[in-house]
């Protein structure tokens, strides 16, 4: 007898796909998560046999090995298994049987092949029944990624838009992002990001089956979402130019990029900077099944030269000395977060961990960074993988300026510049509200035990304390150098200074302001004060000098002066970049050699109101209606709405604007259709060539159709 064959297969997408929150993928495959049962229903020949058993072969990537963990054979049995690949029947008719299949816990992630054969059959009468995707399960208490808060799943795993924290520490604006990890062929896209990977290209086998880690897996995904070494999705741009590309500001969320980059054969899309590679890789990660999150740092480091100290060098008007200084603050800079455990660490640094896709300094030879412990960064066990130096540097390095004299010598300023590492913040749970989690990320600011930590920082990475006015380091294979920003900080003046905005900073208006002196003794003292300002990018790289003015100011005791600060929108317009930002600065020399900077970094305003008419039903089109102002006192005649939303409408939609006379206020209405319920993410962007996009959102809530 040739014995029973299996003719076909019911996946079960539905089920299945509600049982392992995957039924939002829209393709073809079943999509599961891995340490889950999926239930399929076989087609049979005829009838199996009391003593027949059903043979099944799971196997992913080339050269699949039960070696490698990238093939499995099992066959059904009564009961489940832990960790190895198990099938439990679970009933049967006369053609037909009921089988439930659970994949171990640490099972590579990706697409597998699914054969089955009746134990009575040959080997080779396998009979192909097709594709299945499996993906990490934070639902799975026994997976790495396992995460226990149902909220934290469903905004970390589940939520398709999200929200990104930019701007300056005063003033944090946000930004609506469509993540849209459920958008058409975005899984296919994420795992041939992985098929990308120069370790693939290399070692297909070998690397697929290190796809069970997420230690593993998160690296390479750091890598390939910025383009340097490998071709992967997203080139970066600092520079302010973008004639060749799309402006880093124009994206509103990463389907189109992914997209982009899948149909031009894998040529990195132009251009991206730091929160474009987060969005993207939020994507990707999320799309994987790992739970990741934004995360903004406000006055972050980039610690070029590695001694967990950025050093500044102005000169005489307190203008960055772009040729001396290495290292920078930047505004803010973007990464993510994702949850796993470590295994590689121990269980104390467990949950969060930094990736960052931005390409800023190498690691191990590529542009790549994490994952790296939010716990170890706190903790200062920055010797620990991957990239706990610069992390900690971003977050907690000591910020020291330097006023560069003609001579060449260089003095320490006292600089009222806000500590590095502030007002760290990501979306909250569930909601659209900001939450401040430096806290997670460096005891406080000052306290006894940030200093302790600091200093055991230092230990770990120069083997030597932190203590004393100078410790002379040598580099493995390098020059030494001192510890410069370990001597005494630079005497406190006696006159305290800072910069007060008199009126809101509106994009396309003048700007005014004071900077206010005030003498903390009691005897009358003489300050000269030297004004520059700069329109520049977020990373504090200055683009085009707008001011340049000094005062003769004369205190008497304990007096108060204000000296008023004016910047005409003539002035800023055409060196302002999309970045919408000026600093200000003022170096004041005062009797004894004393020095004093302050320093204001100002982000311009604009606005868009978004207002949706109506109940959002699925299938049911509902008006939205948008209010843009012209902030400029020229005729606008271009302007276009961009408008994007994952659930909401399909592709993107551009509206033009009729022409608005300066300042003019419009109203422009359009309908959506949506397609899925639930909260959803609607972005409206006012574009123009006379001034940086207007960007605003507004949260749908969408209803089933009754």
């Amino acid at each position: 007898m040739a014995g029973v064959r299996v003719t076909s297969v019911d996946w079960q997408r539905s089920g299945n796909g509600t049982a392992h929150h995957t039924q939002e993928y829209p393709c073809p495959e079943l999509v599961v998560r891995r340490g889950q049962p999926f239930r399929l229903t076989l087609d049979l020949s005829g009838d199996l046999d009391s003593e027949e058993t059903l043979i099944f072969t799971v196997e992913t990537g080339p050269k699949a090995s039960e070696a490698l963990h990238t093939k499995a054979v099992f066959q059904t049995a009564e009961l489940e298994g832990g960790d190895v690949w198990t099938a439990v029947k679970e009933s049967q008719t006369e053609n037909s049987m009921s089988v439930s299949l659970a994949s171990p816990p640490d099972a590579v992630i990706g697409r597998y092949q699914l054969s089955a054969r009746a134990s009575s059959r040959r080997r080779h009468s396998d009979r192909k029944l097709g594709e299945f995707v499996l993906l990490f399960n934070p639902w799975c208490p026994e997976d790495d990624v396992f995460l226990a808060s149902e909220e934290e799943r469903q905004e970390y795993v589940l939520n398709d838009s999200g929200i990104i924290f930019r701007g300056v520490e005063k003033h944090i604006r946000a930004q609506g992002w469509n993540y849209g990890q459920f958008e058409e062929d975005i899984l296919d896209i994420c795992l041939s990001i992985l098929d990308r990977s120069p370790s693939h290209q290399d070692d297909p086998a070998t690397d697929v089956s290190h796809r069970h880690n997420p230690i593993y897996v998160t690296r390479i995904i750091s890598a390939m979402v910025n383009s340097n070494n490998d071709r992967g999705v997203v080139q970066g741009q600092w520079q302010g130019k973008y004639g060749s590309g799309t402006s880093p500001l124009h994206w509103r969320g990463s389907v189109a990029i992914l997209q982009k980059w899948f149909k031009s054969r894998f040529k990195p899309v132009k251009y991206g900077q730091c929160w474009v590679f987060a969005g993207v890789m939020c994507t990707v990660l999320r799309c994987l099944g790992i739970a990741t999150r934004v995360v903004s740092n406000f006055n972050s480091a980039h610690d070029t030269d590695k001694n967990l100290s950025v050093d500044k060098y102005v000169d005489s008007f307190g203008r960055t000395l772009e040729d001396l200084t290495e290292d920078s603050m930047w505004n803010f800079h973007v990464w993510n977060e994702s949850w796993f455990a470590r295994q590689d660490l121990g269980p104390s640094y467990n949950g969060w961990q930094v990736l960052d896709a931005t390409p800023q300094e190498e690691s191990e030879g590529v542009f790549q960074c994490g994952p790296a412990s939010v716990t170890a960064i706190r903790e200062g066990d920055i010797h620990l993988a991957h990239d706990g130096p610069f992390v900690f540097a971003e977050v907690n390095a000591d910020y020291i300026t330097w006023l560069w004299n003609e001579d060449e010598s260089r003095e320490r300023v006292y600089s009222d510049t806000k500590k590095i590492g502030r007002c760290i913040s990501t979306k909250a749970v569930g909601s659209d509200s900001r939450v401040d989690i430096t806290g997670l990320y460096k005891y406080p600011e000052g306290s006894r035990k940030e200093r302790q930590v600091y200093s055991k920082a230092v230990k770990k990475l120069f083997g030597v304390e932190a203590r004393g006015r100078r410790t002379w380091i040598r580099r493995a294979g390098g020059r030494g150098l001192w510890r410069d920003d370990l001597l005494e900080p630079a005497t406190k003046p006696s006159i305290t200074g800072k910069f007060k905005v008199l009126e809101p900073p509106v994009l396309g208006h003048d700007l005014q302001l004071a900077l206010c002196l005030t003498n903390l003794t009691s005897r009358a003292q003489r300050v000269q004060v030297n004004l520059s300002g700069a329109t520049i990018l977020y990373t504090r790289r200055p683009v085009a000098e707008i001011l340049h003015e000094s005062h003769a100011v004369k205190l008497g005791p304990q007096e108060e002066k204000k000296i008023p600060v004016a910047i005409s929108y003539s002035q800023y317009k055409e060196d302002l970049t999309e970045d919408k930002k000026i600093l200000l600065a003022a170096m004041c020399f005062v009797s004894k050699g004393e020095k004093l900077l302050v320093e204001k970094d100002i982000t311009l305003e604009d606005f868009i109101t978004i207002k949706v008419l109506g109940p959002a039903t699925v299938g049911v089109a509902v008006i939205v209606e948008v209010t843009v102002v012209n902030p400029l006192l020229e005729k606008v005649e271009d302007g276009v709405l961009m408008v994007e939303g994952s659930g909401l409408l399909q592709g993107q939609l551009s509206i033009e604007v009729p022409s608005l006379q300066p300042q003019e206020k419009a109203l422009v209405q359009f309908n959506i259709t949506p397609s899925k319920s639930g909260p959803r993410q609607l972005q409206v962007d006012f574009v123009s060539h006379h001034f940086p996009d207007i960007k605003g959102f507004v949260i749908v809530d969408v209803a089933t159709a009754k």
